[in-house]
């Protein structure tokens, strides 16, 4: 049995669409009783409204908490153990849910939608972001991710409730949840899937949520992993040393001397504090 979650923030323009799109996908994959589930996060317009007299099961915030929240409310709610999350402004092709199922059914954890085409890569600014991002993210975990943060996923519910704690409650909720079933060593599957254009506005501010991603890789890496990010900070402060023993060898600056002695030293620091980092989560391990 199947339950998908959609979020939803001020989409009265799409929201009726979105759920008879969803609804004619599950009929013709032979789940006409498939639980749809609206979060309403706040909205200030008909969302919530439309939805009900589209016979979608509604659960409204009185205000919003986020993106990573609203999703959060909607899987405690579901009532099937099969969770599938997509957006509420059309941008993700639920018609090809059945190429994330059938490779749900062979066994992975997780079957994501990996985004492509012109509407994914939308701006310069947002390409050089998302690579940043996916970058830390496939360094952390040591595995090729294709794209980090889709919003139109597959996974169990009994599966993905005890990671809640760690999971953010904003835009970077898939992000924090890729890291989560990646550095737990779960299977992970990305199927390529146009990204369509959206109805209605983006709600997502680039910079705000670029850094808000980052600030959850970072807690996420130090939770899971964290020798290995405290290694990425060491390996820069040594490259950081050999620039100032560089500047003093060919410009003559002996102070440069001095900053690249204290970047090994630092590198040094950095490196134990994430042995230590990493003995303090092997014993917490063995507590719970």
């Amino acid at each position: 049995m199947i339950s998908v979650v959609i979020p939803a923030l001020n989409e009265e323009g799409a929201i009726a669409a979105t759920i008879q799109e969803v609804r004619t996908v599950l009929s013709g994959m032979g789940h006409d009783s498939a639980e749809i589930i609206i979060v309403d996060d706040g909205s200030s317009d008909q969302t919530a409204a439309i939805a009900k007299a589209n016979g979608a099961t509604v659960i409204s915030h009185p205000h919003n908490i986020g993106y990573g929240g609203a999703l959060k409310s909607g899987i405690r709610a579901a009532r099937h153990d099969t969770i599938i999350i997509t957006d509420a402004d059309r941008t993700y092709p639920f018609v090809r849910l059945p190429e994330l199922m059938a490779q749900y059914q062979k066994g992975f954890d997780m079957v994501i939608g990996a985004r492509t085409g012109p509407h994914y890569r939308e701006s310069a600014t947002k390409t050089v972001l998302r690579w940043i991002l996916t970058f830390l993210v496939e360094f952390t975990t040591g595995r090729k991710v294709a794209d980090v943060n889709s919003g139109f996923r597959v996974f169990s519910k009994a599966t993905v409730l005890p990671h809640f704690v760690h999971l953010c409650d904003t835009f970077s909720f898939t992000t924090s949840l890729t890291l989560a079933y990646m550095m737990t060593r779960r299977f992970v599957c990305h199927v390529p899937i146009p990204y369509d254009a959206r109805t209605g506005s983006s709600k997502v501010r680039v910079f705000r949520d670029a850094l808000r991603t980052l600030e959850y890789i970072v807690l996420s890496a130090t939770y899971y992993d964290p020798v290995k990010l405290f290694t990425l900070f060491s390996i820069i402060c040594v490259l950081l040393s050999f620039v100032g023993f560089g500047v003093s060898f060919f410009a003559g600056i002996r102070g440069g001397y001095l900053l690249g002695l204290g970047g090994l030293l630092v590198a040094l620091v950095v490196f134990s504090i994430g042995l230590l980092a990493s003995l303090l989560k092997q014993i917490m391990d063995r507590q719970t």
